[in-house]
C-alpha cells in the first residue's frame, strides 16, 4: 500500500443539536452538546487510519487540553503523529457546529494554532511528504502553506488530493499542482463565480471543466444525495449516493476523501475507489459527530455489499 500523508488542521469540534437554525437576533434551546475531536485534515487523516491505511498527519495544535485531546484521539487510531507540531502562542483551533432537526448543519471555524502553520513550519516535515504516494489538503491552515506542500507533494511525484474547504479563491499555479480537485457544490460555485445551487449533473460537469482549463487534473464534485461524478478532459465517471438516514452531515466529504485515497493508495481503480468512498461518505452521516463517525473497512464492505 501507497503512504499517504495528511497536510491540515486539527480542531476540538463544539457540536450544538437544536431543531432548527436561530434566525437572526433570535435564541432557540438546543437539545444536545458534546466535544468530538475534528479539523479537516484530522478527519480525513483518522478515516484513513480507521480504515486500515497507512498515514501520518502534518500539521500543529495549541499547547493546551485540546491539544492533547486531538493528539492522542489521532494516535489512537494508528496515526503517525511524529509531525503534529505545537505553537503555545495561540489555542488548538475549535470549531462552532449547529446541526438541525434533518441533520443539516452550519459551522464557524477559530482556526488557532492551525492558522499560525506558515511554510516555515511546514517545511520541518518535508521527508514524509515528498516520500509519499498520495497527499491529502483542505484549505483550513494557511493558503500560502497549502500552495507549498501541493508544490512540494507535486515535484516529488505524489498524488496531490485538494479538498477545497472552506472555499476561496485558488491560484492557477495551485490548482497546476492538484491531481484531485474535490468540491462539494456550494465550493464549485464560488470556484467557478456561478449562483450557489443543487446542481443536475450536466451543470456540474460544465463547471467542472472550467477548473480543468485552469489547471486541476481531474475534478470530483461532491454531489450530496445525488452521488459523486469525477470529470476529466475526455471523460466523466459516476457513483450514485447510497440511500441512508441521516443524522449528521458534517464529515461526510471528509469520509469521501479519506476512503477515496485510501482506496487508490491499496490499488484499486478510480471507479472501485469512487463505489468505496460513496459507502464510507454514506456511513459517516448515520452516526454523531466528525471522527467518531467514520467507518471501519468491515463497515463499508457491508454497505457495498
Amino acid at each position: 500500500m501507497l503512504g499517504i500523508v495528511v497536510i491540515g488542521s486539527l480542531n476540538a469540534d463544539f457540536v450544538i443539536n437544536a431543531p432548527r437554525f436561530p434566525a437572526p437576533g433570535e435564541t432557540v434551546a438546543g437539545r444536545a452538546f458534546n466535544i468530538y475531536p475534528g479539523g479537516k485534515g484530522a478527519n480525513q487523516a483518522f478515516a484513513i487510519a480507521r480504515l486500515g491505511g497507512k498515514v501520518s498527519m502534518i500539521g500543529q495544535v495549541g499547547n493546551d487540553a485540546q491539544g492533547d485531546f486531538l493528539t492522542q484521539n489521532l494516535a489512537s487510531a494508528g496515526a503517525d503523529m511524529s509531525h503534529v507540531h505545537r505553537d503555545p502562542k495561540v489555542s488548538t483551533g475549535v470549531a462552532i457546529i449547529t446541526i438541525n432537526a434533518e441533520g443539516q448543519n452550519q459551522i464557524v471555524v477559530i482556526p488557532g494554532a492551525n492558522g499560525s502553520f506558515g511554510e516555515e513550519r511546514l517545511h520541518r516535515s518535508r521527508d514524509p511528504i515528498t516520500s509519499a504516494g498520495l497527499v491529502l489538503l483542505q484549505l483550513e491552515i494557511p493558503l500560502p502553506t497549502v500552495a507549498a506542500a501541493a508544490r512540494l507533494a507535486s515535484q516529488a511525484g505524489a498524488c496531490v488530493m485538494l479538498d477545497p474547504a472552506p472555499a476561496q479563491e485558488l491560484p492557477d499555479e495551485l490548482l497546476a499542482c492538484v491531481d484531485y480537485l474535490t468540491p462539494n457544490e456550494t465550493e464549485l460555485a464560488i470556484l467557478t463565480h456561478t449562483e450557489p445551487r443543487t446542481f443536475t449533473r450536466t451543470e456540474a460537469a460544465r463547471q467542472a471543466r472550467i477548473l480543468l482549463k485552469r489547471g486541476a487534473k481531474k475534478v470530483i464534485v461532491k454531489l450530496g444525495a445525488q452521488g459523486a461524478l469525477l470529470v476529466e478532459a475526455d471523460r466523466e465517471l459516476f457513483w450514485p449516493a447510497l440511500p441512508v438516514m441521516a443524522v449528521d452531515t458534517t464529515a461526510a466529504g471528509d469520509a469521501f476523501n479519506a476512503a477515496f485515497a485510501f482506496a487508490l493508495a491499496s490499488g484499486k481503480s478510480e471507479r472501485e475507489a469512487g463505489f468505496f468512498a460513496t459507502a464510507a461518505a454514506a456511513h459517516s452521516v448515520t452516526q454523531s459527530g466528525a471522527q467518531p463517525s467514520m467507518p471501519s473497512r468491515a463497515q463499508v464492505d457491508q454497505l457495498l455489499k
